[in-house]
């Protein structure tokens, strides 16, 4: 079909487009809070999740349990200086594993050909600073994912939940208004961004950090404890304003067609095959 109303589509990478379960920064992260002597959990990783992988570190040096673990490694709570020096040990640990975790995720070459072939623009938005994104564009690309723009933190003076990427992808895309365009992503502060350029969200459950399983980890399941961890990703992603629901990008035609014949009407919550 041919889009009337909707002009472009701004997808997240890691666990949105790329990365199934979004794996790569909580392994890098992980790795560089050991190398200060404290161990941190996926968990409190992927609660921060989305943001500017120097804010993300910051939130998670203020959590109260890695505090504790820091001043007994340390004798001390982090500080500002702590931060980047766990951003900077953690940036070269990421580019050396993004190549092995940029595989498009199934279905969502498919998915963004068939929205450019009805005449969407798709750009993007990252965590991710330029460097380490620019590694993720070209593995992606050589297995046929490609956006038509991108926009990292570092390029436009902030990261997640300011709504400047999605601003530069405007620009570079030449469309507009923002509310004829749609954000899709994995993570509350995906969502965020989105609302906050005055946007249509995807927030996409399966995929993504809110599961934070890898595709064989995540059907090796029993299909009980696949559908509460979906759930439970749909509740965060709901709570955080999305304003529709899909399991993955594979799954989001039929929202952005209904979206497309319903013009600018108020926005209301769905989910797809949840």
């Amino acid at each position: 079909m041919k889009f009337k109303h909707l002009k472009a589509v701004i997808l997240d990478w890691a666990g949105t487009g790329v990365d199934f379960g979004s794996l790569a920064p909580v392994a890098a992260l992980q790795k560089a809070f050991a190398e200060f002597g404290v161990e941190v959990t996926s968990d409190e990783v992927r609660a921060h999740m989305g943001l500017l992988k120097k804010d993300q570190i910051r939130q998670m040096c203020a959590g109260e349990r890695v505090q504790n673990a820091w001043k007994k490694a340390h004798g001390r709570a982090p500080s500002e200086e702590d931060v980047s020096r766990i951003f900077a040990d953690f940036l070269p640990k990421q580019h050396e594993i993004l190549a092995e975790f940029s595989d498009p995720i199934p279905g969502a070459r498919e998915a963004v050909e068939t929205w450019k072939a009805g005449g969407l623009r798709i750009g993007s938005t990252t965590g991710y600073t330029r460097a380490l994104l620019d590694v993720v564009i070209v593995t992606a690309a050589k297995q046929g994912y490609r956006t038509e723009a991108s926009a990292t933190p570092d390029e436009v003076g902030g990261g997640r939940p300011k709504p400047f990427m999605c601003y530069r992808n405007s620009v570079l895309l030449d469309i507009y208004p923002l509310s004829a365009c749609v954000k899709i992503g994995d993570t509350p502060s995906d969502v965020a961004e989105g609302l906050n350029a005055g946007m249509w969200t995807i927030g996409i459950t399966r995929t993504g950090n809110e599961v934070g399983l890898s595709e064989k980890d995540l059907n090796a399941l029993p299909a009980a404890r696949q559908k509460e961890l979906e759930d439970r990703a749909a509740q965060r992603l709901k709570g955080a304003g999305a304003h529709f629901l899909a399991r993955s990008l594979a799954e989001c035609t039929a929202i952005l067609e209904e979206i497309d014949a319903g013009g600018q009407r108020s926005a209301f919550i769905t989910t797809v095959n949840s």
